[in-house]
C-alpha cells in the first residue's frame, strides 16, 4: 500500500509540474495582454486596440473559411478513399498507399516554391484558393491513412451482415460505418483544423499582398513586427485573439476526443 501510494503521489507531482510548465507560457501572455503600460492595472482596452489596428476581423474570418473548407473537403475525400482502400480491391491500391505515404512524410517546405509557380500560372496567388487547394492536398494523405485504419478495424461481420441485407456499398458507408466513425472523424477534423489554422509559411508565400485573404497567424506576424516595440501588451492581446478559436475548438471537442476514441464498433 505504501509503495502504491508513493508511486501515485510521485506520478501526480510529475504531472502537476509538467502542467505548470505547459501552462506558464499561455498564462504569461494572458497576463501581459491584460496589463497596462505601467503593469499596475488591468486594461481590457488592449484587445480593442489590437482588434482595430491589426484588422483581425477579416483575418479571423479568412482563417475560419479556409480551415473549415479544408477540414470538410479533406474529411469527405478521406472517408471515401479510406473506405475503398479498406474494404474493396482497388486496382493499384498498394501503389496508391505508397504514394500517400510519400506525401505523408515529405517535408512540405520543399513544395512551397513549386506551389507558388503553379498557382501563379493559374492566377490564384493572393486568393483563398491558394491556401485551400495546397492544404487539402497536404492533408489528404493523413486523412486517408487515418480513415482507412478505422474502417479496416471494423469487424467484417458487420459489413457482411449489411451486404446480406441487400445494402449497397455506398449504403454501408452511409448507414453503417459513418454513424460509428464519429470519434475518428472528430479527432481527424480537430487535427486538420489545428494544422490549417496555424499554417504560416504557405500564407506568407502565397497570399502576402491581399489583406482580405490573409490568415490570422500572418496578420499577427505583420502586426507584431510593427507594434511589438511600442506596446508589448497590445501585441500579447493580439496573440490571445488569434489563439482563442483554437482553445474554444479544443474545449468543445475534448470530451468527444477522449471518451469516443475507445468506443467499440459493436454496441
Amino acid at each position: 500500500m505504501k509503495t502504491a501510494l508513493r508511486e501515485s503521489v510521485g506520478t501526480h507531482v510529475i504531472l502537476i509540474v509538467a502542467a505548470l510548465f505547459a501552462v506558464y507560457p499561455l498564462g504569461s501572455i494572458v497576463v501581459s495582454a491584460l496589463s497596462n503600460r505601467s503593469g499596475s492595472a488591468i486594461d481590457w482596452g488592449n484587445f480593442a486596440v489590437a482588434w482595430t489596428r491589426g484588422h483581425f476581423a477579416s483575418a479571423l474570418l479568412s482563417s475560419a473559411i479556409i480551415a473549415v473548407t479544408v477540414v470538410v473537403v479533406t474529411a469527405v475525400v478521406s472517408c471515401l478513399a479510406g473506405y475503398a482502400l479498406a474494404t474493396m480491391r482497388v486496382p493499384g491500391g498498394r501503389l496508391l498507399m505508397a504514394l500517400l505515404l510519400v506525401g505523408l512524410v515529405l517535408p512540405y517546405e520543399v513544395t512551397v516554391l513549386p506551389l507558388y509557380q503553379l498557382l501563379s500560372g493559374w492566377g490564384l496567388v493572393d486568393t483563398s484558393w491558394a491556401l485551400i487547394l495546397p492544404q487539402v492536398g497536404l492533408s489528404v494523405p493523413l486523412g486517408v491513412f487515418w480513415m482507412r485504419t478505422f474502417f479496416a478495424s471494423v469487424p467484417t461481420e458487420i459489413l457482411e451482415a449489411a451486404r446480406m441485407d441487400g445494402a449497397s456499398r455506398f449504403a454501408i458507408l452511409r448507414q453503417v460505418l459513418l454513424p460509428i466513425a464519429g470519434p475518428a472523424l472528430a479527432t481527424l477534423s480537430t487535427i486538420l483544423f489545428l494544422f490549417t489554422w496555424n499554417e504560416f509559411l504557405l500564407a506568407l508565400v502565397l497570399v502576402p499582398g491581399n489583406e482580405a485573404v490573409q490568415t490570422a497567424p500572418l496578420a499577427l506576424s505583420f502586426f507584431a513586427g510593427t507594434d511589438r516595440a511600442s506596446n508589448p501588451s497590445v501585441t500579447a492581446a493580439a496573440a490571445v485573439l488569434v489563439a482563442l478559436p483554437i482553445v474554444v475548438a479544443y474545449i468543445a471537442l475534448q470530451r468527444r476526443l477522449i471518451t469516443g476514441l475507445t468506443a467499440g464498433a459493436v454496441k
